[in-house]
């Protein structure tokens, strides 16, 4: 185990990654020093395991701003990282190629996080995505759930029930994105974006970080391309945005290409998270 110590800025926040989910605005919270433990080790616990430490712990913390879930980046240096979810399931395994084509061209490095049932729904698109070294491939989770140990839910989307579920959400897409690419994930953000803290320690346990965001680029891939694009310029030193790229009927695609070149033009440069969340 290593030990990291990030300094977080919290700010109003908001996921989703279906049309249908409504913004929802959480209040400011002051910053604050967190210390985050990650197993390093080649060998990961298995679900005994973690049942076995894990059976008598009972979560104090419920949200997006839970302790040890990242929401910016550890710097003052003017650097965006832009993170795009895709979703899967029936309403989320759409592909906005416009996106891809445009950070492809561009030169724009983004980190991509993937659900199992997106995979499964373009095996084909996802490699070529792998296989594209401006774009790091990062966990989204196996069924898309908000990571309980106790089943609780938001947006009408019931969490993983238990232990032994919050570590399959984890795992599960943790073992087919190694499999597919021959890497394991880095980084984890759960469906919804909700934790709680125990299960954040499950995800650190399996060798990943929780990251979730400072910025909501689309809320959910329901604004407009001006919304996008109003939206990224609220962007600061280190911030992560959040953006869909499973809904290609969206202004997403419209929105980054109007916003990228006016956050070039005031200084600021564009980094996959692993350039400064990585494990020393």
């Amino acid at each position: 185990m290593k030990r990291i110590l990030f300094t977080l800025g919290t700010f109003a926040l908001l996921t989703g990654c279906s049309l249908s989910v409504e913004p929802k605005l959480s209040s400011i919270q002051p910053a604050s020093t967190k210390q985050i433990t990650i197993n390093t080790t080649s060998t990961l616990p298995t679900e005994a395991q973690e049942i076995k430490l894990y059976q008598d712990s009972k979560p104090k913390e419920w949200g997006e701003k839970v302790t040890g879930v990242i929401q910016k980046l550890p710097t003052e240096e003017k650097v965006i990282a832009l993170t795009f979810d895709a979703c899967g399931g029936e309403h989320g395994s759409g592909y906005d190629e416009a996106i891809i084509q445009y950070l492809t061209k561009q030169q724009i490095p983004a980190t991509l996080f993937i659900n199992s049932r997106w995979i499964d729904a373009n095996p084909t698109i996802f490699q070529k995505l792998a296989n594209n070294p401006l774009f790091e491939i990062e966990n989204h989770g196996t069924e898309h759930r908000p990571l309980s140990v106790n089943g609780r839910s938001i947006y009408g989307i019931s969490g993983t029930k238990n232990i032994a579920d919050a570590y399959a959400e984890v795992y599960g897409n943790h073992q087919k994105i190694k499999q597919l690419t021959g890497k394991a994930p880095k980084f984890f953000r759960s469906g919804t974006a909700y934790y709680d803290d125990v299960a954040v320690k499950i995800a650190e346990d399996l060798g990943e970080i929780p990251v979730n965001f400072d910025i909501i680029g689309d809320a959910g891939a329901t604004y407009n391309a001006f919304q996008v694009d109003q939206s990224m310029q609220k962007a600061k030193a280190g911030s992560i945005i959040i953006l869909h790229m499973n809904q290609p009927n969206s202004g997403t695609a419209e929105g980054i290409q109007k916003a990228i070149p006016r956050l070039i033009e005031k200084g600021y440069r564009f980094v996959k998270l692993e350039t400064y969340l990585d494990n020393p």
